[in-house]
């Protein structure tokens, strides 16, 4: 297993249905393979197993998160590639976490309404068609799209192993990976 000095956190940002965790995964896979100590933080694994009846409301995904970068600031600090798999709506926690956990790289996982509606992993596109649920992020709910990722990738047009190689040859242009 290779040691980095320092790890880096790769930050998967995205409505639900756009690809994250796919990505997550395979990156993992990837990284695992060229020898290197890897971690995924999935946003809703961690919801349910540490907090299950925490609401969907701005300050409770709020809290979420910073629950999410505290953990993904101490695998960085200790070697390890913290792989964030969470929607993350809001600007200003993804900079707090860019500035926080120092090492990062954010990528924005993109696909248009129709495709993530027709993917719809979970079935909350089809609650919300429905008019079950309301404040869907990324449908009729606040999704804040990244300004300035250092990475954007378009799962509609890309395949996931493509997606696995841009991320990896920008963190070797950042210098995370030799």
């Amino acid at each position: 297993m290779k040691n980095l000095e320092k790890g880096f956190t790769i930050w998967l940002t995205g409505p639900s249905g756009a690809g994250k965790t796919t990505l997550a995964v395979k990156l993992a896979r990837k990284l695992r393979e060229m020898g290197y100590r890897v971690e995924i933080l999935d946003g809703d694994t961690i919801r349910k197993t540490l907090y299950p009846e925490l609401g969907f409301s701005k300050e409770a995904r709020e809290m979420h998160n910073r629950v999410v970068i505290h953990m993904a600031k101490l695998l960085s600090r200790n070697g390890v590639i913290a792989i964030v798999s969470l929607i993350s709506p809001y600007r200003a926690v993804r900079e707090y976490a860019r500035k926080e956990i120092g090492n990062f790289i954010e990528v924005y996982v993109y696909a248009p309404l129709e495709v993530r509606i027709q993917r719809d992993p979970k079935g909350l596109y089809a609650k919300a068609l429905r008019g079950e649920i309301k404040g869907l992020t990324g449908y009729d709910g606040v999704y804040e799209e990244p300004e300035n990722p250092e990475v954007k990738v378009d799962s509609s047009k890309m395949t996931p192993e493509e997606e696995v190689e841009v991320v990896i040859e920008k963190a070797r242009e950042l210098g995370y990976l030799p």
